[in-house]
């Protein structure tokens, strides 16, 4: 089975990164910041996509300069304090690498820079046996990170899951034809999940290791 993760609000709780990074983006414009219920909104997607989603009468010029602000503002906060993975989130990972029954991915709006960071400071580099970014695809919720993900690893539709905590995510699995899991503790509310579809929804990392366990154990 191939099991693929979001990553921002599914194993890493950045929340605190991007929502600072976006506030510094809109005043380096001279724009009021926005609340942190319409930042973590856009969770998920590609800068320029999500600033298209919170700028949209804005000019590009604009909604580039906010971009640039963001990234220099997250990267430093990346350098002094990387974003925490989530309690419970490694140990997880661990046990599921150890599976030899499982292969694990990543599919994330995050840039390959930004991926890379969190992946080696965690010590995650041999867990993952596809990394795929926003610098290399659309954006979620289109398909092409999930389909990259099952070409890298041969594995096929019916063998894979996309797990996340945006709609995002279940409508990008959705849509490469793989089983969603939506998880509890994320940005977007476990109702925006269910309303797009997610095919199971939990509520811990225990829930989610049983609910993957038993896929795995049941494509054998």
């Amino acid at each position: 089975m191939l099991a693929i993760f979001d990553v921002d609000g599914t194993i890493s709780d950045s929340q605190h990164h991007i929502t600072h990074a976006m506030a510094m983006g809109f005043e380096a414009v001279g724009l009021t910041p926005l609340p942190t219920s319409e930042v973590l909104s856009i969770v998920g997607l590609s800068l320029p996509e999500a600033l298209v989603r919170l700028l949209p009468e804005a000019s590009q010029e604009i909604r580039d300069a906010v971009v640039a602000g963001y990234k220099a503002s997250y990267k430093s906060a990346r350098a002094a304090s990387p974003a925490p993975l989530y309690p419970g989130a490694r140990e997880l990972l661990d046990r599921l690498h150890r599976r030899e029954d499982t292969v694990l991915a990543v599919a994330t709006g995050k840039s390959r820079r930004g991926l890379r960071a969190l992946v080696e400071y965690h010590g995650l580099e041999t867990h993952f046996q596809s990394l795929q970014c926003a610098d290399d695809h659309p954006s979620k919720p289109h398909p092409s990170m999930v389909e990259a993900a099952l070409l890298e690893t041969g594995m096929r539709a019916d063998q894979a899951v996309m797990i996340g905590d945006t709609s995002y995510d279940i409508q990008m699995g959705r849509a490469a034809g793989v089983w969603t899991i939506g998880v509890s503790w994320g940005y977007h509310p476990v109702e925006a999940l269910r309303e797009v579809g997610a095919d199971r929804i939990v509520t811990d990392f225990d829930e989610l290791e049983e609910l993957l366990g038993n896929m795995a154990e049941a494509q054998k």
